[in-house]
This record gives structure tokens, sequence and C-alpha cells, in this order.
């Protein structure tokens, strides 16, 4: 009895092992958990977002594939990346992961004028879509604070940004937010889009690291396709606490949430 014990005990061992090693490598292929850390995506993606992202959305990079064997020739392609997809990225400096929308393709003209964004020549449309509210008061695990339209605000205040809907040309239309048309990324030179790179902005435009600023100056500038990790599609959960722990602080609203 004792033998058959320690066998089932093996197997169970062998068991639990195979299905470790399984999960880290379906993980590593297809899905990578990403947390929000930071405002530059709001109101699309709020800190304290957790979500997956899809790396075979566009097939395998240096970035999105591990394995000396996976087929790299620069990058195969699933499917080309489209204008609006919100996007998980390598930073091609920094060595850190970033998330922000697709707006510039290859050949594409992209400019800022008087906040407005400008592709190909084109004003992008918008509409006025009402106003975003949210407390003025340390965010997440990095506690930071929200920049408001209405500062100064006090802490506990009610920190208020103008929401817009933009369309871009295929279509896709998505919120973003608008603090003020005078910063300092709301006139542009003109960046035309290399051959094999994108032009990436965050939806939260007055408060966004992102390819307006050229990677010469510190910045993102242009992202090279290899960089690309994957797609972020659905918000599996969110916390608007320090700590995923803190039930008390979760949105069940933006549980399974679709990202638009």
């Amino acid at each position: 009895m004792a033998k058959k014990s320690e066998g089932g005990i093996v197997e169970t061992v062998k068991t639990i092992v195979w299905a470790l090693v399984i999960a880290g490598v379906f993980r590593t292929l297809f899905f990578q958990p990403f947390w929000i850390p930071s405002g530059s995506m709001k109101d699309t993606l709020l800190i304290g977002d957790f979500l997956f992202v899809n790396k075979m959305a566009y097939g395998y990079s240096s970035h999105s594939c591990p394995f000396s064997a996976c087929p790299i020739s620069g990058r195969l392609f699933a499917s080309e990346p489209e204008r609006g997809d919100v996007v998980v990225f390598r930073h091609p400096t920094k060595n850190v992961d970033f998330i922000k929308r697709l707006i510039g393709l290859p050949g594409d003209k992209i400019q800022m004028v008087h906040g407005v964004l400008q592709i190909n020549g084109e004003p992008v449309k918008l509409e006025d879509a009402g106003t975003f509210a949210e407390e003025k008061a340390p965010q997440g695990p990095q506690q930071l604070m929200p920049r408001c339209e209405n500062d100064p605000v006090g802490i506990g205040g009610t920190c208020l940004k103008q929401r817009q809907i933009e369309t871009l040309p295929n279509g896709v239309r998505h919120e973003i937010l608008n603090i003020s048309d005078s910063w300092v990324a709301d006139d542009t030179p003109v960046f035309t889009v290399p051959e094999g790179q994108y032009f990436f902005m965050g939806d939260n435009r007055d408060n966004s690291e992102d390819s307006r600023f050229p990677a010469a100056a510190g910045g993102l500038g242009f992202v090279p396709a290899e960089y690309l990790i994957g797609r972020a599609d659905r918000v599996m959960f969110s916390s608007a606490g320090k700590s995923l722990f803190y039930f008390w602080t979760w949105r069940p609203d933006r549980f399974f949430k679709a990202i638009d």
C-alpha cells in the first residue's frame, strides 16, 4: 500500500509540473499579462487594469518569441497591425514594455495642430463626448497624481478632463482626453513614418510619452515592427487601489471589458 501511495504522489507531482510547464509555454507563446501602470491611455485603460496581450495577433517577433527556432525574419506577420489597435511593444531604447494606440502606419505623415491630430494632411473627425471625472488623489502602486483641466484641484476634489470621440481614417472610433490645446506636444512638426516602423500615441493626449517625442531627445520616437509584442483586446480585471489584494478597490464594471 505504501508503494502505491508513493506512486500516486509522484504521479500527482509530475502532473502538476507538466501543467505548469504547459501553462508557461502557453503564456510565453500566445499571451502575456500586462498591468497598466500609468494614466497615458485614459479613459480607454485606467491605472490598475489587468489584461492579457494577444502575442499571436501580429505573428512572431524578436520580442514576442523567446526561442531561437522561432521563424524570425524581422517579423512574420499573422496579420498586419491596423491603425487604431491598442498595442503592447518594447520601448526601443528604455527596454521596458509600453502600451499605446497605433496612429501612424509606414509612409504616413502625422502632425498635431492645436491639439488636433492630422493624418496625411487631413484632421481627424472629433465629436464632443462630455467630461471625464475622477478623484484628485494618488493612483495605483506608484501613487501617480492625475492632471486636470480644472487645476488647481485639492486632494479629494473632482478632477475634470474634456472627453472626445476621435474617428481615424479607417473608421476606428475611440475616446480621447484633452486637458489643454497648448501643451508641449499639441503643436508638432510633420512626422513621416519610415518603412517598417509605426507611430504611437496615448489616448490621454496631454499626459502621454509617445511618438511625438523623438527618441534622440529621450522620448519614444518611431517603433520598429520587431518591437511589437501584441494587441490588447480585453481588460480581464481592474483594481483602483495600491494592490490587487485590496478587494474593496476592485472595479467590477471593468471586468472582461472590451478595449475599443
